[in-house]
């Protein structure tokens, strides 16, 4: 998941987006805020509270079905907030009477309609993530890499999608297979290794960890589009071959340069050699 935050008339919505389920989640707390008009989150929460009592008092499934998400508060920490999908919300708003109600509608559907445009143009989403990474300070020439990483491992989850494994844990397993093969840790492992917890391992992977991580997935890709795996099952043998094309790659670097590829470095400390360049 992705957290985000959006603008609507100059206040502050976070939002988090699902890649497994492909929606948005948004904040109900930040949209009872813009909806009441409330001069405080404080009392948009009472308000929040007593409304959700209320819905599921009357059986209301919306409210049943919302989720939960850590998300940054006020105060800096991450806390469990309540969040709803962009169709919760809309079914949401009816209950809230409020002169922002419509205008809030259409910031919704827009919302929507950025994720779809992204999806039928991947240009713009690279776009929106180039231009992210830059103002995070990223070197130009990691975020070409990363950028790239990106596209290939979007090429080896449709691959998965064709032959019909499951996102989420199956999706997860696969990844493992082929992180443990090339770089001897798994995904949590790795992790652990850089000190990260919830943030994205590949925005706090080096330049070589990065061209590495992307030769094992394409690789993967590459022969499973030439053997047709038949199911999940085969598709492990396939991941821990397209690992192993990365494992030797890596192996034959470390003899010549007698260096670690896979290191504790994480974001700061690429970030901070980047500023020290400039």
């Amino acid at each position: 998941m992705k957290e985000a935050i959006k603008i609507f008339e100059e206040k502050k919505v976070r939002t988090v987006w699902d890649e497994s389920s492909e929606q948005w989640f948004v904040s109900i707390i930040d949209v009872i805020e813009i909806l009441t008009q409330s001069k405080d989150f404080q009392t948009a929460r009472k308000y929040w509270n007593k409304l959700k009592q209320r819905l599921k008092e009357e059986g209301n499934e919306t409210v049943t079905n919302c989720h939960q998400l850590k998300l940054k508060a006020l105060d800096g920490k991450m806390r469990l907030t309540d969040v709803a999908t962009t169709e919760q919300l809309f079914r949401l708003i009816q209950s809230i009477p409020s002169p922002n109600a419509e205008p809030f509608k259409l910031w919704l559907a827009k919302l929507g309609q950025e994720r779809l445009d992204e999806m039928s143009d991947p240009e713009l989403s690279i776009d929106r993530a180039l231009k992210q990474y830059l103002e995070l300070g990223y070197s130009e020439n990691w975020i070409n890499q990363r950028l790239k990483s990106i596209e290939i491992r979007k090429e080896l989850t449709d691959e998965w999608k064709n032959i019909g494994i499951k996102e989420g844990i199956e999706f997860a397993t696969l990844t493992d297979i082929i992180t443990k093969t090339w770089a001897d840790k798994t995904t949590k492992e790795y992790k652990i290794l850089k000190g990260l917890k919830k943030e994205n391992l590949r925005d706090n992977m080096t330049n070589t960890e990065l061209i590495l991580n992307m030769l094992a997935e394409a690789s993967t890709k590459e022969i499973s589009q030439a053997t047709n795996p038949k199911d999940f099952e085969e598709s492990k043998q396939v991941a821990f071959q397209g690992g192993n094309v990365a494992k030797i790659a890596k192996e034959e670097l470390e003899s010549k340069t007698g260096q670690k590829v896979v290191t504790g470095s994480n974001a700061k400390d690429i970030l901070g050699n980047h500023k020290k360049l400039k």
